[in-house]
């Protein structure tokens, strides 16, 4: 969990970058799932930003 708590916004990061790719290469996916995706990426954001502080 303290690696978690230090290295939070770079997981984060990661974590997006993926998602980015897998939306990229799988147009298939229903663009409702990938707005949600994205909007509960926003709120994951939201929260590693004031665990950083």
């Amino acid at each position: 969990m303290i690696f978690v708590r230090t290295h939070a916004t770079r997981m984060y990061a990661v974590a997006v970058s993926g998602l980015a790719l897998v939306a990229h290469y799988l147009p298939s996916l229903p663009s409702a799932l990938i707005l949600g995706v994205v909007a509960a990426a926003l709120g994951v954001g939201e929260a590693v930003q004031r665990t950083e502080r």
